[in-house]
């Protein structure tokens, strides 16, 4: 072999042998990387765990990678936190920017709920917390902000419903001026003044009525109260409308049935269901108030009507404020959309709910539900009874005649059926919805 030959052969073998050497070292130090433990995180600042861990907000601690180290139970039950990271990106644009600059921010944001489209109003505070930590503060306003909502919202509705009878009467008045030496239009145009006086008057009164029950969550000195006797106080101030509009008044009320409470309070909220019922049912019909033991240690006070009936949609917005089921019917009554938002009001602030049962064409029910004085008292309900609510067997006919109860006993039973059976539809809604 010549000298040349062997020389490259030679430096073919170097070169190969050297490259083994390199891939060798390479898996070396790859094995003794993967041998090695990752590099520690860095620690907390002593008592930053101890502290997020009692904060009732949402407390959470992320590190210099973005991932939470620490965070406290609401962050998770508001779904702030995932696992180890934030779910939202305002947060963790928020956190970014305040690791990258060490200056403090305070932002109000409006987060995605979950997977739906419910939206979380939160005031979040962002701080760097050491050299490698940025602890967030985020309070949840969703309820303060629904509050302001609501409070626009009433501002909006009250300045609306207080134009059409100051409007009304300023038209007014100017019509009596042109006619004034018309004595028939002026008479018929004061009658109308007066009219649309008498609605202002009943409209300012409830937006006070219900500003003030708003104003108290409980009732301030509450003193032992007949319901009974709330309920036949309401239907003697409705006696007259309901006689002008041929409806019946049929009351079943049982004795003792006692809650702690404001006594004129109760009366407007069973006067303002049985105003309702007048006001929504036609001719001939009969409208029923009975105040009875309910489930053991409630007292259940229920208006029952013959009137149009609720739609299903309609009845969960019927206790909002202003919430007209027929707007035209009600503005011809004088209503002002206030009266169940007053129901509903009273009886929170009793401790209790109030609740509607309804079929469109065969009438509603609403009943009342109040923690009774005496829990004992009321361990033993009464026997439901089917007042004389009942619809004409014929469409013409005049309505059955209600028994007459004596002196303030309940009436009887106004079906065939022994008590406790169940009502036949004909024969109209179980006083209560609960029954």
């Amino acid at each position: 072999m010549d000298p040349t030959t062997a020389a490259t052969l030679g430096g073919i073998a170097g070169l190969a042998l050297g490259g083994l050497a390199m891939v060798a070292v390479r898996l070396s130090d790859r094995s003794t990387a993967a041998e090695m433990p990752p590099p520690p995180a860095p620690p907390l600042p002593p008592g930053v765990g101890e502290v997020i861990a009692v904060l009732r907000s949402s407390g959470i601690l992320v590190d210099s990678s973005d991932r939470v180290v620490n965070n406290s139970p609401a962050a998770v039950a508001q779904g702030l936190v995932r696992g180890q990271e934030l779910v939202h990106p305002e947060l963790l644009h928020l956190a970014r920017a305040v690791r990258r600059d060490g200056v403090i921010r305070e932002a109000e944001l409006t987060l995605q709920k979950g997977i739906g489209d419910g939206r979380l109003v939160v005031a979040a505070r962002v701080a760097p917390l050491g050299a490698d930590h940025v602890l967030l503060l985020v309070e949840d306003r969703s309820k303060a902000a629904r509050v302001e909502e609501i409070r626009r919202d009433f501002l909006a509705n009250v300045s609306h419903e207080l134009k059409t009878p100051v409007g009304g009467i300023s038209l007014l008045a100017e019509a009596v001026l042109d006619a004034h030496d018309d004595p028939e239009a002026v008479a018929r145009f004061a009658k109308r003044i007066s009219v649309e006086s008498e609605r202002l008057t009943r409209l300012v009164k409830e937006i006070v009525e219900l500003s003030r029950l708003q104003g108290a969550d409980v009732i301030k000195d509450p003193t032992l109260i007949d319901v009974g006797a709330c309920a036949r106080d309401a239907a003697d101030r409705s006696r007259l409308i309901a006689d002008e509009h041929r409806i019946e008044l049929v009351t079943a009320i049982d004795e003792g049935c006692e809650v702690w409470g404001d006594a004129e309070l109760v009366t407007t909220a069973i006067s303002n269901l049985v105003g309702n019922a007048i006001a929504y049912s036609d001719t001939g019909t009969r409208v029923g108030i009975m105040v009875r033991r309910g489930r053991p240690g409630v007292i259940d006070v229920s208006v029952t009507d013959q009137g149009l009936g609720i739609a299903p949609d309609e009845q969960e917005r019927i206790f909002e404020r202003f919430y007209r089921v027929d707007t035209a019917r009600s503005r011809a009554t004088g209503g002002t959309g206030l009266g169940l938002a007053i129901v509903k009001h009273v009886a929170d602030n009793h401790g209790g709910n109030v609740s509607v049962w309804s079929e469109p064409g065969r009438g509603s029910t609403f009943t009342i539900e109040l923690p009774a004085a005496n829990a004992s008292a009321a361990i033993a309900p009464s026997d439901p009874t089917t007042y004389a609510a009942l619809p004409p067997s014929e469409p013409d006919a005049a309505p059955e005649p209600a028994p007459e109860p004596a002196s303030d006993a309940a009436p009887e039973p106004a079906s065939d059926a022994a008590p406790g059976d169940e009502p036949s539809r004909g024969a109209g809604p179980t006083p209560s919805v609960n029954a």
